[in-house]
């Protein structure tokens, strides 16, 4: 901090010298015009003084960013001539602008990262990939203020390197106008006269030209991805979309909506995962636990607590029912209507415009389509634990078939995994009566929240039943003697857990087989890779959902889904970077743990400043007489601003009550909005208020209180 006050301190020194000491009425045509013999006379005394004193005071003066350098470039036209004033001014202006681009650097960039750090990283990485082409486009230009893209690019992440010879190189036409001007300076009566309407307009073109080169680069690209294969004079579709999730779904609705002729391939059930195996059978099942522990534990509410009597069999049977009136909203008859076309069978990339369909019932099909959308979603990764297949195993996909028929719980369950799909159903089965041991290798469960939230997880699940076995990694499985046995490596040594059934949880890993991506050579590894427009390698083909990360979620398919249909069929006259900036979500253990934006443990390793705000259930009425207090909220902000950088929330409906929080993250709305609310009382969303309040008074302007305070002493006198 020292070094910042010292080098501002130095700056505004040589300013004030400048202007005290009149210096900048050198910098005036008709300073340097009556100056000019005095210098020529210098100049043929001493020329190297001269010369080295001159590109001296050029750097100086662009350092400063000091009014003046146009001066000083026909000046040196006008010392030195075309050639050598050329060479003169070319590296001092690139010299001095970099010096201006290094202070500026130093004095704001850090000042500008905390308070911004969000957006400084989007423009960081907007820079990184094309920072050097937009500093060259405004080079071009000298309309603009040369002094202002120095400061401005000195805060964002450009190479030093790299915009010094970009600068220099760009700055040199521009250069060579106003030195060749300057060896003409008896006939200039103003600065106007050397930038003519005629020479401004040939500048402008000059910068639009690298535009150009651009399309015209980015034309030759596009003929290159696509070269050895043939484009359809004509298409059967605008649009076809192969996966029927979330991602797919959304897709083929928006292209319907706008008319556009749209064809969606799915093989498997409509709704994907989401609908068939994940989100909706588990949030069914956990009811059922919910409402089991509930009764097991109703003396919270008055009530005499009891052992819920139930079959397995039938809460199975309720899961399933639970699908079957969801199915509607997703089926074939639905999206028929809506105007989709839906094929049921698997479908193949055969090249850029074509697919191939099988078709369930045995037939194929093949369509041409000007896009396509893939969203094959992702299925549960299995690790290669010996002895696995031996012992048997389902997974959160296949467990709702295979336990659809069991009258009861499995007595001795293992979970896989101490993510949220382990968490929720190593919960939900422990509230059902299964003896529930979760494995997890790492040293807390929920690793992506922060570690009390963790700590606050792994109590709640050992109330329930759980027994958390964590820094445990899984070895292997055998069968010996009917009996299934799972062997755990700790750092104690090994030990053997028997059980009767295992679920697999460890991740998900994306669907990527099967769809002619390797045959087309498009990029994959863990996922699809796209652009920040969702486009693959071919940019008529784009991917969304879990097989193009970066969030396996529900939510985020449908979000992409909208970026990727408009800008499939909009694309030539806009497209749109899709927005990661607001995304949350929620575990559904009870009670839920719900997110958006940073963490604690995310702020930290972004070196972003920030205070938490903090408000405890156990002081909300509703929870109160819900009997529901466990649990918080805890809201980070930029210290002193009420601006909402991310919000954690353990909580009864968490998902639900963070919805508020999305909406102003969103919007860009803050804690005084929220506070400025009116909400139902009592309801469960009064916590938002409660915890801006809390915000509020940890930020009230103590010495204008003080000031208040007198006035009302006063007035009681």
């Amino acid at each position: 901090m020292l070094k910042k006050l010292f080098l501002i301190l130095l700056i505004a020194v040589a300013v004030f010298c400048f202007f005290h000491f009149d210096l900048h009425t050198l910098l005036t045509l008709d300073g340097l015009k009556s100056s000019m013999a005095e210098f020529d006379q210098y100049k043929a005394q001493n020329p190297i003084l001269i010369t080295a004193g001159f590109f001296l005071f050029y750097v100086l003066v662009t350092a400063l960013s000091l009014p003046g350098a146009a001066i000083l470039t026909l000046a040196a036209g006008a010392l030195f001539g075309l050639l050598e004033g050329l060479i003169i001014v070319s590296f001092a202006s690139s010299i001095g602008a970099l010096l201006a681009f290094l202070v500026a650097r130093f004095i704001l960039r850090d000042t500008v990262k905390s308070k911004f750090p969000e957006k400084l990283k989007a423009i960081d990485n907007g820079v990184q990939k094309e920072g050097a082409f937009y500093l060259f486009t405004l080079r071009l230009v000298p309309v603009f203020p040369f002094f202002l893209i120095n400061l401005l690019m000195g805060v964002t992440a450009i190479r030093s390197w790299t915009f010094y010879w970009v600068s220099q190189l760009g700055m040199l036409a521009g250069t060579v106008v106003y030195v060749n001007a300057g060896t003409q300076l008896a006939n200039l009566d103003s600065l106007s006269g050397i930038l003519s309407p005629n020479l401004i307009l040939s500048f402008v073109l000059l910068g639009i030209f690298p535009w150009i080169a651009k399309a015209i680069f980015s034309f030759v690209q596009r003929k290159k991805v696509y070269a050895g294969y043939k484009k359809p004079a004509k298409f059967d579709r605008n649009l076809i979309v192969i996966g029927a999730g979330a991602g797919g779904l959304v897709s083929s609705y928006i292209a319907a909506a706008v008319k556009a002729k749209v064809t969606l391939v799915e093989a498997g059930e409509m709704g994907g995962d989401c609908l068939n195996y994940g989100c909706v059978p588990s949030k069914a099942i956990i009811k059922s636990a919910k409402l089991a522990y509930q009764q097991k534990h109703a003396d919270k509410y008055g009530l005499t607590p009891t052992d819920a009597a139930f079959s397995f069999k039938k809460v199975m049977q309720r899961v399933h029912q639970v699908i079957a009136d969801i199915a509607p909203h997703d089926s074939v008859e639905r999206y028929t209507k809506l105007g989709v076309e839906v094929k049921k069978g698997y479908a193949k990339m055969l090249d850029p415009w074509t697919v191939e369909i099988s078709l369930n019932d045995g037939g194929k099909e093949v369509l041409t389509s000007k896009n396509i959308v893939i969203a094959t979603g992702a299925r549960p990764f299995v690790p290669p634990l010996p002895g696995l297949e031996e012992v048997g195993y389902v997974t959160s996909d296949t467990l709702w078939q295979k336990y659809a028929d069991l009258e009861s719980v499995p007595k001795r369950l293992v979970v896989l995994g101490g993510g949220p799909i382990g968490c929720e159903l190593a919960q939900a089965f422990a509230r059902l009566g299964s003896e529930v041991s979760q494995v997890e290798m790492a040293d807390r469960i929920m690793l992506r929240e922060d570690p009390e939230v963790s700590e606050f997880a792994t109590e709640t699940l050992k109330k329930s039943g759980v027994n958390i076995l964590t820094g445990h990694k899984a070895k292997s499985c055998r069968l010996e003697n009917g009996t299934k046995l799972i062997t755990l490596e700790t750092s104690k040594g090994e030990k053997e857990i028997e059980f009767d059934s295992l679920i697999c949880a460890v991740g998900r890993s994306a669907r990527l087989e099967g769809f002619g991506l390797k045959e087309l050579g498009i990029e994959t590894g863990r996922t699809i890779h796209t652009n920040e427009y969702l486009q693959t390698k071919y940019p008529n083909i784009y991917a969304v959902g879990d097989v193009v990360g970066p969030y396996q979620f529900t939510h985020v398919a449908g979000h992409q889904a909208w970026y990727a249909a408009v800008n499939a069929l909009f694309g030539r006259f806009k497209k749109f970077k899709v927005d990661y900036r607001v995304i949350p979500w929620t575990t559904f253990i009870d009670p839920e743990v719900a997110r958006v934006g940073l963490n604690e443990t995310e702020a930290k390793e972004k070196g972003i400043e920030y205070e938490v705000t903090r408000f405890e259930l156990a002081e909300l009425d509703r929870a109160i007489a819900d009997s529901a207090t466990a649990g918080f909220i805890k809201i980070l902000t930029p210290p002193g601003k009420d601006k909402i950088l991310g919000v954690t929330l353990v909580s009864e409906y968490g998902g639900d009550i963070l919805a508020e929080f999305v909406l102003a993250m969103k919007h860009g709305l803050g804690l005084n909005k929220i506070l400025g609310t009116i909400h139902a009382y009592p309801t469960w969303a009064e916590i938002n208020k409660y915890a801006a309040g809390e915000w509020k008074r940890a930020n009230a302007p103590e010495k204008l209180l003080t000031w208040v305070e007198k006035y009302h002493n006063w007035v009681r006198r």
